[in-house]
């Protein structure tokens, strides 16, 4: 897909509704709220997923990471939760995206492709028909406790790249972006989006001072 002149920013981990809302008023299009995973910063209860995700306006993307890999079990949570994207972080069957989409009619899916060398390039070629987005991050699934996103690293960029310019839908970046590098990430990949959760968060929360600074980095 052809890049966008200016890439849609999504602030991942949000703990509050306040944090929220400081992430939409900075000029967040969309905001990440992250359900229970085996690993990682962000998650929260279900309960205050489903408070931030109320207060959402419209305009604005509430996103659910989930490291769910059964239908049933990512149906639920979107109904209880009530959010209008799923980010699916681990790998699924195969068949079940086209079941998910079937089963929830106007909600967008977006699979995460954790690049951790070539072979993520085949696999998001692979899952991007059938889904609304891919999302490139610097996750590792073959661990004994696996890492499904906010690790703080990047990753290979010119992998990133190469699946930006074979597939067909929106290409959202994530893993290891802040400040002082995402200008550099988004001439480099020119993606759809970038997703941001750890570079903002020096002491577990969203830092006013460094999201202002990363909006000020994003080409205008």
């Amino acid at each position: 897909m052809r890049p966008t002149r200016i890439p849609r920013v999504k602030i991942c981990c949000i703990a509050s509704v306040a944090e929220a809302w400081m992430a939409i008023e900075h000029g967040a299009s969309a905001i990440g709220l992250v359900s229970a995973m085996p690993s990682g910063p962000g998650p929260i209860p279900d309960n205050l997923i489903a408070e931030i995700a109320a207060t959402v306006p419209p305009g604005v993307s509430s996103f659910l990471l989930t490291c769910e890999q059964d239908v049933d079990a990512i149906v639920d949570q979107q109904r209880r939760l009530r959010v209008n994207t799923i980010q699916v972080c681990d790998r699924l069957p195969a068949g079940t995206h086209g079941v998910l989409r079937e089963a929830l009619p106007g909600i967008a899916l977006v699979q995460v492709v954790h690049v951790t060398g070539p072979e993520a390039v085949e696999e998001a070629i692979e899952v991007a028909p059938h889904v609304n987005a891919v999302l490139l991050d610097s996750g590792n699934q073959s661990l004994a406790i696996k890492e499904l996103g906010g690790t703080g690293r990047t990753h290979d960029w010119s992998l990133s790249r190469k699946i930006r310019e074979a597939i067909d839908v929106p290409l959202f970046l994530a893993g290891g972006l802040k400040p002082d590098n995402v200008a550099t990430a988004i001439q480099e990949v020119q993606p759809f989006g970038i997703d941001v959760c750890s570079g903002l968060r020096p002491n577990g929360t969203l830092d006013r001072y460094k999201l202002a600074e990363f909006f000020r980095q994003v080409p205008k």
